[in-house]
């Protein structure tokens, strides 16, 4: 038995490294996209939580971009895939499901430029720096449609119920801060009522 698991973590043990770390990494950003959304959206506002929740979103999409580095990295090792470093590193260059993998490429850049852009916000411009920040969800959506169009997993019972799970509920928070960007602030509302003339109080009196 043990001769069989040193057999297969010979011949596949980069393989199942890339695998594992892609499902780990997937997971972790769509942690980090959907807190992000629901702080963005001020759905919990409950005292105190919001720097919990940012915490964890800024460890879940740090530990995302590591994990999406070592996914990358284990791919390499990969005998039977064999994409080389272009494969990896410039998209739609792997022959192995290239539109998939070419999204995977790209989304894995929009991750890296988002996620770290939080620590130069101030010299990009913290408002340029919030708009940017937006397009988190695109990551999300990039990495979805990698792991089910490349994903080994991508036909498991267990990942199809995490996606049912996961994909409305941010889904759902995505249009809510849609519609809530939409409304207005009660504040400007008040700004935007044209205040009647003294002519016009004098005719109605």
């Amino acid at each position: 038995m043990s001769g069989a698991l040193s057999t297969t973590l010979q011949s596949h043990g980069w393989w199942l490294a890339s695998r594992a770390s892609g499902l780990v990494a997937f997971a972790l950003i769509t942690v980090s996209v959907g807190i992000g959304l629901a702080m963005a959206g001020k759905v919990m506002r409950r005292p105190g939580l919001s720097k919990k929740l940012m915490r964890i979103h800024e460890h879940a999409a740090l530990a995302g971009l590591i994990a999406i580095g070592v996914h990358a990295a284990t791919l390499l090792g990969d005998a039977w895939l064999n994409p080389g470093v272009a494969g990896v590193t410039v998209p739609f260059a792997m022959g192995y499901k290239t539109f998939f993998t070419g999204l995977g490429v790209i989304g894995a850049y929009l991750a890296a430029a988002l996620g770290l852009s939080y620590y130069v916000r101030k010299r990009i411009g913290t408002r340029f720096w919030r708009k940017a920040h937006r397009a988190t969800v695109v990551v999300y959506v990039l990495g979805l449609v990698h792991a089910l169009g490349a994903g080994t997993d991508a036909s498991a019972v267990w990942f199809r119920w995490w996606v049912i799970l996961t994909a409305p509920v941010l889904g759902g928070l995505f249009v809510y801060r849609l519609l809530g960007r939409r409304k207005p602030h009660p504040a400007a509302a008040r700004r935007e009522i044209p205040r009647p003339s003294n002519r016009v109080i004098e005719e109605a009196a």
